[in-house]
């Protein structure tokens, strides 16, 4: 069965890792899919590519998710291309680790850009379809380390740390429209982005940390997406999904 059957879903920076994961079990189950890419044109056709396969409606958007007016775009253009919004997945994200005495201005502000406000800027512009059509999911990627921290990523936890805040308020905002917003808080997930905690001993400090013993997949954040995308969560709204193998207990 599938779960999503001709929705239309939004996701940013969808042409790696977790995004394309989530890209990838959203179309499986049905969902039309547009997504952002920034950097490589290569990897966002060959995704496309991929999408069309399960029989959807799949369309590559180069946009920064971090400046307002390219957000204001990409979503007009997806009204016209796809005619509405039922769910957008806030997916864009990066880290630039540094201890805070050596954290510069410009390595916080990428950060949190990218990272943060990002989240406003799409989640501004999807309300409006989704409030006409009184339905809608809106998924946000935070991070264990938004909720516990980290040394060295004072930066990325403050900028996961304050997603959960947002969707925890915009939960409030729109419940009464029939528009849920939830988080999902990846613990340590295998993709290329993370691939330095795999290495020597850092690895099994890790591990050790986590109860099931080894790192996440990036398809085990797309099934929790997909629940949190479909009909089988429309009782959860302002809750955080620590998808993290028991990292956060």
């Amino acid at each position: 069965m599938k779960l999503l059957e001709n929705k239309i879903a939004i996701i940013t920076g969808a042409s790696r890792g977790i995004g394309e994961a989530i890209a990838l079990k959203l179309a499986e189950h049905g969902a039309n899919i547009a997504f952002t890419y920034l950097s490589s044109e290569e990897k966002a056709i060959a995704l496309e590519e991929k999408l069309s396969g399960f029989g959807v409606k799949a369309k590559a958007y180069k946009s920064n998710a971090s400046v307002y007016a390219e957000c204001e775009i990409f979503v007009n253009d997806v009204m016209k291309e796809f005619g509405t919004v039922d769910i957008c997945v806030n997916n864009a994200g990066i880290s630039k680790d540094n201890l805070l005495l050596r954290l510069t201005p410009e390595q916080w502000d990428d950060v949190i850009n990218i990272n943060l406000k990002s989240v406003y800027n799409i989640t501004k512009q999807v309300i409006r379809p989704m409030m006409k059509a009184k339905k809608g999911s809106i998924i946000n990627m935070s991070s264990i380390i938004g909720i516990k921290g980290n040394a060295g990523q004072s930066s990325y936890a403050a900028s996961k740390a304050g997603i959960i805040g947002f969707t925890k308020s915009i939960a409030h905002e729109l419940g009464s429209r029939n528009i849920r917003c939830n988080a999902i808080a990846p613990g340590f997930i295998e993709t290329d982005m993370t691939h330095y905690l795999k290495d020597g001993d850092a690895s099994k400090s890790f591990l050790e940390k986590i109860p099931l013993g080894r790192f996440g997949k990036a398809e085990e954040i797309a099934n929790t997406a997909l629940f949190l995308a479909s009909d089988m969560s429309s009782y959860i709204t302002g809750q955080v999904l620590s998808t993290c193998g028991g990292l956060n207990i």
